[in-house]
């Protein structure tokens, strides 16, 4: 008999599907996608490379889909192909079939220049759509027309009123009319209210789906299930057993040419409000009463609305040196690269327990992951508390994975305990298989009706509550960020910050993402 360890090779993964109780029949009429901005970074590198990717996968049939740009650019559509055909495959992969499916999709491409206050533009951009309607024999009335702004802000409001008055599309019939807008969705709670009431204005909320592209991301759609279809986490998930959670966003470059952009948000508007704090709301909620999208974002809506406000002492600040050198950076910059917080939650599930919420720039290491901490083992006979505490870990990015660490005994003549895990990582796992990218998922969601995975707009005013005034202390100077050198894990103040709240750092234990 063989000593060494072999992998067992396991047969097809059995797949468990369900349908919502409310999902509908699939549409089958013509669906019309705008891209608008479609000449800027975000269409380029995130929205047409998800729509070719949806199109190859058979979810955009080209005999019932167009695609149209619109943007400011006076340029021509092949000059629209051009600027995107390289963001489509990787050229060391690719194959003869990918370029024949990078040909088709992109014949599916009109661009329509126009101003996005111009009311020709969009009567323009109505007559091209609706050619496309009528050549695809659609009954007026039945198509679909989803709108997807890649643009600034500042522009929502004015676009959204070129849509309504221009480019709706007749409800009887069963058809609909959805908009698609990008975070940072204002800057403080005023500023969103404004935008939301404007908005509001001209789209009722069923149209409206606010993307954060975190919520498509696999892992982050794995927290209900992992929580809630798993009996041994259900009496685990609660104050009695769990220390402190732990939200962490890394990376390890700097602003990178987005200098000037990145200044007029800073670290908290850019990952935490948003992102991070959607994380957070998978982790603390309660079990909804169904799938439906409206009954799981009711139970988000209600975890932010018990989080407390923010104390000064339990937030740390931090700018990376260099950060103003950047040309487009003011030298008198006040605005964090680095932001450690702890957010507490009033109910009776996570009262006393900290969540920490991490993200910075130009750090040590580039991560996303989720570190729920339990605390020590009472009545500690092994005497292994200096090891380390269990934890169970979700790695979001890179090398999607979930790990429990775990006290084990260490082979061999003496009772000795290590610290070790239990690994599902996903690329060892589910080998061959590729993981969709958070914009395909979400895209897809919305030509499904589907908002389960986007922000309602009460969601959306409770997570600015939450970081409002923090950011306007931020703003007036009265909260001055510390220096930090690039490459390291951030102002020291944070890992003293994580360490009053709770935290055990363990000590000579590592994961290393395992190999086939």
């Amino acid at each position: 008999m063989g000593s060494g360890w072999h992998i067992e090779k396991r047969a097809n993964i059995r797949i468990e599907s369900f349908a919502r109780e409310d999902e509908n029949v699939p549409e089958i009429e013509s669906l019309a996608i705008i891209v608008l901005g479609a000449s800027g970074d975000l269409a380029k590198k995130k929205t047409f490379p998800a729509l070719f990717n949806l199109f190859r996968q058979g979810f955009l049939p080209p005999n019932e889909v167009h695609i149209f740009g619109y943007a400011r650019s006076k340029i021509s559509d092949d000059d629209l192909r051009n600027r995107i055909r390289g963001y489509l495959v990787h050229e060391k992969t690719v194959t003869p079939k990918d370029l024949a499916d990078v040909t088709k999709f992109l014949q599916l491409i009109k661009y329509v220049c126009g101003a996005y206050d111009s009311t020709e533009g969009f009567q323009l951009l109505d007559k091209e759509i609706s050619e496309h309607e009528v050549a695809k024999n659609s009954t007026e009335g039945s198509s679909r027309r989803l709108f997807y702004l890649a643009l600034p802000p500042s522009v929502y409001p004015s676009v959204c009123r070129m849509i309504r008055h221009n480019c709706m599309n007749k409800t009887d019939l069963g058809g609909w009319t959805r908009i698609v807008v990008e975070k940072p969705f204002g800057r403080d709670l005023q500023s969103a209210e404004e935008l939301s009431a404007q908005i509001g204005e001209l789209f009722e909320e069923p149209q409206i789906y606010r993307i954060d592209h975190y919520l498509g991301k696999e892992l982050v759609q794995n927290m209900l299930v992992l929580r809630f279809a798993n009996r041994f986490f259900l009496p685990l998930w609660n104050r009695d057993n769990i220390d402190n959670v732990q939200i962490v966003f890394r990376e390890d470059f700097g602003t990178d040419g987005r200098g000037g952009y990145f200044d007029q948000y800073g670290i908290i508007r850019d990952i935490i409000q948003n992102h991070l704090l959607q994380v957070l709301c998978l982790v603390a909620m309660e079990k909804p009463i169904s799938l439906k999208p409206e009954h799981i974002r009711d139970e988000k809506v209600k975890v932010l609305q018990s989080v407390l406000p923010i104390k000064d002492d339990e937030v740390v600040l931090g700018q990376y040196d260099g950060y103003r050198d950047d040309p487009t950076v003011p030298d008198t910059s006040n605005t964090p690269t680095f932001a450690t917080m702890v957010l507490r939650i009033h109910n009776e599930r996570w009262e006393g327990v900290p969540f920490i919420i991490k993200a910075g720039k130009a750090l040590n290491s580039r991560k996303a992951e989720i570190r729920v901490q339990f605390k020590d083992v009472p009545g500690d006979i092994f005497k292994c508390k200096r090891q380390g505490r269990n934890e169970f870990v979700i790695r979001l990015q890179p090398s999607e994975a979930m790990y429990m660490k775990l006290t084990v005994k260490q082979p061999g003549l003496e009772m000795h305990t290590v610290q070790s895990e239990l690994d599902l990582s996903y690329g060892q796992r589910y080998h061959g298989v590729t993981i969709p990218e958070a914009y395909e998922r979400l895209i897809l969601d919305t030509i499904r009706g589907d908002q389960q995975h986007f922000v309602r707009r009460d969601e959306l005013k409770a997570a600015w509550e939450i970081f409002t005034p923090l950011l306007h202390r931020i703003d007036d100077g009265e909260m001055k960020p510390l220096p930090y050198k690039p490459g390291s894990r951030g102002p020291a103040a944070a890992d003293e910050l994580l360490e009053k709240a709770g935290y055990v750092q363990t000590h000579g234990y590592i994961w290393i993402p395992p190999t086939l």
